[in-house]
């Protein structure tokens, strides 16, 4: 709770993933990719609930055991490819019964994600008055130095910015959303269900807690930065 406003942490993880079988509940650094959210996110002194959405049996017994509350089994048709992040939730919402002020989106793929991170997105959400809040980090991957091909393989720019700059130190810098932590108030999110609008805050994270995993190299990377020996064949 934060300035008498209740707060609801919603961890979504589903059993399926292409890039990386089980991801959710493949060891990194020794636990469970699903363990570093959970028990930083149990750290928080501002959450008053933690729940999962999941469709899967394993996943939910094992978050259970790690101290992540399992109202629910989510529906299949909402654990697709396909299936829009806001969707599980907003069944969640609808699940629970309870009115929570803010929900927090943490999802587990962003294991060097800290209490600190989750408290610090939350706060600065509350403190400027905004509805909603998502965290971001500085990216080196301008979008100035980015181009398309065409059928014939020729570059054509990304930004027709119809300037010619030659120096990294010339550009603006850009940020991506690092998929950390998203925070809303409850009523605006279910209003315009999505994290992204015209009215969201940012919260800049540092890069080197703002990796998001997408790949096995990604979670080599994160297994080698919790101190921890990543076995390719498991």
């Amino acid at each position: 709770m934060i300035n008498g406003k209740k707060i609801l942490g919603i961890i979504p993880a589903r059993g399926g993933s292409k890039a990386i079988p089980r991801k959710n509940l493949k060891l990194l650094a020794g636990k469970p990719l699903i363990a570093w959210t959970i028990e930083e996110a149990n750290k928080s002194q501002y959450l008053d609930r933690l729940i999962l959405s999941s469709e899967d049996a394993e996943i939910i017994e094992t978050a259970a055991a790690l101290g992540c509350e399992t109202p629910f089994v989510r529906p299949v048709e909402l654990a697709r490819d396909d299936t829009p992040g806001i969707e599980p939730v907003i069944h969640a919402l609808n699940c629970i019964g309870v009115h929570y002020d803010y929900v927090v989106l943490l999802q587990p793929t962003s294991p060097l994600r800290t209490k600190e991170d989750i408290d610090g997105c939350i706060h600065y959400c509350v403190q400027e008055g905004a509805p909603v809040c998502v965290s971001i980090s500085l990216t080196d991957k301008h979008p100035y130095w980015m181009h398309t091909l065409d059928e014939r393989h020729r570059l054509h720019p990304l930004l027709q910015t119809g300037q010619s700059i030659k120096r990294r130190q010339d550009l603006p810098p850009i940020y991506i959303e690092n998929g950390a932590v998203y925070v809303a108030e409850t009523n605006f999110l279910l209003l315009k269900k999505n994290y992204i609008t015209t009215e969201t805050l940012a919260y800049i994270m540092p890069p080197d807690r703002s990796w998001d995993i997408d790949s096995e190299a990604d979670f080599h990377y994160c297994s080698l930065l919790k101190g921890g020996y990543y076995d390719i064949t498991r």
